[in-house]
Formats: C-alpha cells, sequence, structure tokens
C-alpha cells in the first residue's frame, strides 16, 4: 500500500470497465467478475452491464427461485461447486451470486433469483451455493444487500422498515452467510433503507456487516447504485461498479481533508485483499458438460412441487404423451438481464423432444429417457490444424 501514490489507491475503489477491475501495472491484476446467480453471464472483454452482447455459452442452472423449492442444501452446494468449476475455465474470479433477497411482492422483477419468503430457509441454501462456489478459490458475492425486495424506481425508493422487521425477516439470511459460509465479497442495493441509499449506509455497511456480523471481504457496488463517492467509500462501500470516471472526486476529498486518507487505504486495502483471495483460484480447461446438465436436471426435478394430484396424473407412466401448450414451450425463458447464456444443448423447439431428438409425431414428450452420451466438454479443445 505504502508503494501506491494516492491517484492509484482512488482507482482501486472502482472498475476499470464493466466486468474488471482496475489492474495497476504488473503489481495489481485486475479482477473478473460475472452475473450468475444460476449461470455465468460470462462476456467477450469490456462487455456491457445490460447483457445486450453475447455472452460465452454455459450451464443454465434452475434458478433460485426453484432450488429454494428442493429444500436440500447439498443439491445447492454441487450446483454453487459447478458454477465455480465453469468459473475457473472461463478466467471468472467472483461470481455475483447468490442472490438472497426476502420475497415479499409477486411484482419483484428479481423474484427468480432469490429463494424464498422464508428467511431461515434463504439463509441455509444461500449459505449452501456460497461454499460451494468458494470451494474452488472463486469468489461468491452475496446480494442485494439490502431491502431490495421490488423493483418500481428502484435507484430512488425508500425502504421504511423498523429494526426488529429488519433483524427478523430481511437481515437473517445475509447474517447467517457472513457468519458461516465467510464470502469474499457482498454487494449493496439501489434503494434506500430508511431514506439513506445502501451504498451510503454506514448503519448497514460498517456497523452491522463488519462490526457485529464480522464480515472481513470486500463490499461492492451494485451496477450504478452509487451517487456520492466519498459518502459511500465513508460509509463502508470499497468498490464502485461499474466505473462512472470519478476517482479525481475521492483524490480531491483526501487533498483537501474532506476525506481521511486512512479510510482509502482501507477500501484499496480490502481490494488487493481480494486479489490475494482468488490467486489461488483452481484452473481449468473445461468442464463436462454432460455432467453439468445432468445436474441442472436433477435439480430441476428436485425442485417441481407438486401441490395436488388429481386422478392420479402423476407418476408419469412409460410411453405417455404430454402436451406443452404455450409460447414458452416453443422459446424457454432461459436469460433474464442477470442471467447466463445456455450451452447449445437440451433446448427444443416445437416438434422435438426435450431431449433434443425427433417426437414420432410432432409435438410431444413420450417419456423415455435420454440414453447416456459420451462425456464432453466445454469449451472444447481446438482441433489440430
Amino acid at each position: 500500500m505504502t508503494d501506491l501514490t494516492l491517484e492509484e489507491k482512488a482507482s482501486l475503489t472502482s472498475g476499470s470497465d464493466t466486468w474488471h477491475t482496475t489492474p495497476i501495472g504488473e503489481a495489481v491484476p485486475a479482477l473478473t467478475l460475472s452475473d450468475g446467480p444460476h449461470g455465468l453471464r460470462r462476456q467477450a472483454e469490456r462487455g456491457d452491464a445490460l447483457g445486450l452482447g453475447d455472452s460465452v455459452p454455459a450451464t443454465c442452472f434452475p434458478p433460485a427461485v426453484a432450488l429454494g423449492s428442493s429444500w436440500d442444501a447439498h443439491l445447492a452446494h454441487r450446483v454453487g461447486a459447478a458454477l465455480a468449476r465453469e468459473a475457473c475455465a472461463l478466467g471468472v474470479d467472483v461470481v455475483l451470486g447468490p442472490g438472497v433477497n426476502i420475497k415479499r411482492s409477486p411484482l419483484c422483477g428479481r423474484n427468480f433469483e432469490y429463494f424464498s419468503e422464508d428467511p431461515h430457509l434463504t439463509g441455509v441454501m444461500g449459505a449452501a451455493v456460497v461454499t460451494g462456489i468458494q470451494s474452488l478459490g472463486v469468489g461468491a458475492c452475496v446480494k442485494h444487500f439490502a431491502v431490495n425486495n421490488q423493483e418500481t424506481d428502484r435507484m430512488r425508493v425508500s425502504a421504511d422498515v423498523d429494526e426488529q422487521s429488519l433483524r427478523e425477516i430481511y437481515l437473517p439470511a445475509f447474517e447467517r452467510i457472513v457468519r458461516e459460509a465467510k464470502p469474499y465479497t457482498v454487494m449493496c442495493s439501489y434503494n434506500r433503507i430508511n431514506g439513506v441509499h445502501a451504498s451510503q449506509n454506514r448503519w448497514l455497511l460498517t456497523e452491522v456487516l463488519r462490526e457485529e456480523w464480522g464480515f472481513d471481504g470486500l463490499v461492492m457496488s451494485d451496477w450504478g447504485a452509487v451517487n456520492d463517492r466519498v459518502a459511500a467509500l465513508e460509509a463502508g462501500l470499497d468498490l464502485e461498479m461499474p466505473p462512472t470516471g470519478t476517482d479525481e472526486e475521492i483524490v480531491e476529498a483526501v487533498r483537501s481533508g474532506r476525506l481521511p486518507e486512512a479510510v482509502l487505504d482501507l477500501a484499496a486495502g480490502r481490494l488487493l485483499e481480494l486479489v490475494r483471495r482468488v490467486e489461488g483460484r483452481a484452473s481449468f480447461e473445461g468442464w463436462d458438460l454432460d455432467a453439468h446438465h445432468e445436474l441442472a436436471r436433477e435439480a430441476a426435478r428436485a425442485s417441481a412441487v407438486l401441490l395436488k394430484n388429481d386422478g392420479d396424473v402423476l407418476p408419469l407412466r412409460q410411453g405417455q404423451r404430454v402436451a406443452v401448450v404455450g409460447e414458452l414451450a416453443r422459446t424457454p425463458a432461459t436469460r433474464a438481464a442477470a442471467a447466463p447464456t445456455c450451452c447449445p444443448r437440451g433446448w427444443t423447439t416445437r416438434g422435438r423432444r426435450w431431449d433434443g431428438r425427433p417426437s414420432p409425431r410432432g409435438t410431444g414428450w413420450t417419456g423415455s429417457p435420454t440414453p447416456a452420451s459420451r462425456a464432453r466438454r466445454w469449451p472444447p479443445r481446438p482441433r489440430p490444424t
């Protein structure tokens, strides 16, 4: 730290582009971040925050809204470990997930990436995903801290919640994950909490998260959630993502005496510590495509919940045909803005089986199992020339 200039330390508190932290020569490498509550959205270099550009193919696992219904923490851990394997193969240092906000309204646009209405279930499942991701040395990022339970006007809205409700409903999942799974990073939310933006909320980011729960990692912003760089740094936010070209505000605040340089040193030091933590992450050339797809199927099966079985519809009989109706049967929704692109296998258009083989009579599924295929890797090895 003593070898860094003031400007270099300020640069470490914001990214260099949409998905990378800022490097400093050969001394501090850039870290690669990737969306991925249920699969990696690893874009080409630089990329874009809205996901408009193409992503590298990756396995699309069932999202948390499904996985939470499995009540299977071991399964959640395995999914997390598979995400880590793909992250290692694609050069990702930090996976931006899991999301552990509590479901409070069906209108919340990110409910699909949250586990449950229940803080205990959410905490147990979230901790399992985090330990799975970090089992290979990849960092997990628990989000969105906190009370991001609806999306309408999310950049300005204030979630006004008394402390008892915060402690009983909205914070316990985060607390359990921080204490038990020790995530490398936490992401703050867009919204205000009781009138104060999460990115500038010292009570939330420092007093509760660090001093009370013992969090020792890095706090980053949700993409575009920072309104005041200096105030956010003072509150306990270490990294603004993506960059807004405002590092000079930090430099000027230190030089004018408005911001103690020790505060900047803390934030920059946490980024350096994150670099150190992920230095030892595993390295792989690829992953077993078929094994990860089978894990995704297993998770989907475990997540299905039968509410009522009128007429003994289930279990399906061998040879029974099933009609899948609606546009999503023809064009499956495999991604949202923060979701991955699937590997090119397993999805089926109208008139074909779900396992990718033609149906004998057009639409429908016979219920026969997919034959075991040889293990395949992704990314594929280049063919010799």
